[in-house]
């Protein structure tokens, strides 16, 4: 008699379980990875609403940053916006400024040993005027890709610092190709690279600070470079070009974020890819790259605490792991290290961008800066495409972005 009394307890708790699995609260999740990157955040969502029952995780493809941002503040308008969004580093902090981005504090109940595990600069970044807004997902640092079969063959070394930078790139030149390929992407990210490198910094008391010591020395160096013919100078819109160059043997270097080194593997090389630290001064920083996971107001309290469960099933060391294989971005947990090390040993370039974390900083959390870093990136090209002298550009950038209300 057991037998039939189970299956008729079983066919009773079936329209239960149904119900139940009916009621998950749906947490939709925009972001911009695509490639390798987007494929894995489908399977750990599919992952995650498989070993779970109160929560399932949509994600969906936004597009690059900017068009994401473009279509998030079209959502805002009409009500319609996600549960969960990843937000680039320097759009995070307008999203927090405007009151669009709903404080974690209250939600986050973390183990002390889960924090001292997570790697300090990408933690911080989340937190504003004292609350936590932001949850680390991918963090880069910038690198400089090089030609290593040029390198060699001239008997050149990667440069340690900026003087040797600029020695290299005008040893590298030739008729048929560039020492230096530079891209002004819309928010100055690698120009931030050579200011604070420096020991500089965008950002100063809160104000623009364009026109500082550092920030001109960095385009007077591009200047020069461009003037000697060292330079080829591409905007974000000509990304694609610069790649071509690059795998071409048109440009013989090129700074770009760590991650940009999966998409690069689409082509295909003629030479060996060298990998190097951003060149730097004494007691030079190097700003972080990357987005927060930010949770919007407007999500119901199941909605945030599932947000809030997907992002710490991310953070599992395992996951972190498979995450930096499929993305190079930079893992965020101590605990993922030894995971990786086959990894980092199949190529020895591939730990570049981590071991920059040591002298890594955050990158100015102003609600102006976004705005900012887009006056800053017109200047560069102004210079650079434009032959306006760089203390002109930069300081009409400065004037430009102080009148930012």
């Amino acid at each position: 008699m057991k037998q039939p009394l189970a299956v008729a307890l079983g066919f009773l708790l079936l329209p239960l379980a149904l119900a139940q699995a009916g009621t998950r609260t749906e947490v939709s999740f925009w972001h911009s990875m695509d490639g390798p990157a987007g494929r894995l955040l489908s399977t750990f969502a599919q992952e995650f609403n498989a070993r779970q029952g109160l929560y399932r995780v949509v994600p969906q493809y936004a597009g690059n940053y900017r068009d994401a941002e473009t279509k998030l503040v079209a959502s805002l308008r009409t009500g319609s916006q996600p549960v969960l969004f990843q937000a680039e580093i320097s759009f995070f902090p307008r999203l927090v400024g405007e009151g669009r981005a709903l404080a974690l504090d209250g939600y986050l109940n973390l183990e002390h040993a889960f924090l001292e595990d997570l790697f300090e600069p990408a933690w911080n970044y989340g937190v504003m005027e004292g609350k936590r807004y932001g949850l680390p997902l991918n963090t880069s640092t910038p690198v400089l890709f090089y030609n290593l079969d040029v390198f060699r063959a001239k008997g050149l070394k990667a440069p340690r610092n900026w003087q040797e930078f600029e020695e290299v790139a005008k040893a590298l030149t030739s008729r048929q190709a560039k020492g230096f390929i530079f891209v002004t992407d819309p928010q100055a990210w690698l120009f931030e690279a050579m200011v604070t490198s420096r020991g500089g910094n965008l950002v100063k008391d809160g104000k623009p600070n364009f026109a500082s010591k550092e920030a001109l020395e960095a385009l007077e160096m591009l200047w020069r470079l461009n003037r000697a013919g060292a330079l080829s100078a591409r905007s974000m819109a000509e990304s694609t070009f610069a790649q071509l160059d690059f795998v071409r043997t048109k440009g013989m270097m090129v700074m770009a974020s760590i991650a940009n080194w999966p998409a690069a593997e689409n082509f295909s090389f003629a030479f060996t890819l060298g990998v190097a630290p951003v060149p730097r001064e004494p007691g030079g920083k190097v700003p972080m790259g990357g987005a927060q996971l930010v949770v919007l107001k407007g999500a119901s309290e199941a909605q945030v605490r599932g947000a809030l469960e997907f992002w710490k099933y991310l953070m599992e060391p395992p996951n972190v792991a498979r995450w930096v294989q499929a993305s190079y971005y930079v893992p965020v947990r101590k605990s993922a290290i030894p995971l990786l090390e086959g990894f980092y040993r199949e190529n020895p370039f591939r730990k570049v961008a981590f071991e920059q974390i040591a002298y890594a900083q955050e990158r100015p959390r102003h609600p102006q800066f976004s705005a900012w870093a887009v006056l800053l990136a017109e200047a560069l090209e102004k210079t650079l495409k434009g032959e306006v002298p760089p203390q002109k550009a930069l300081e009409e950038a400065q004037r430009k972005a102080e009148a930012i209300r």
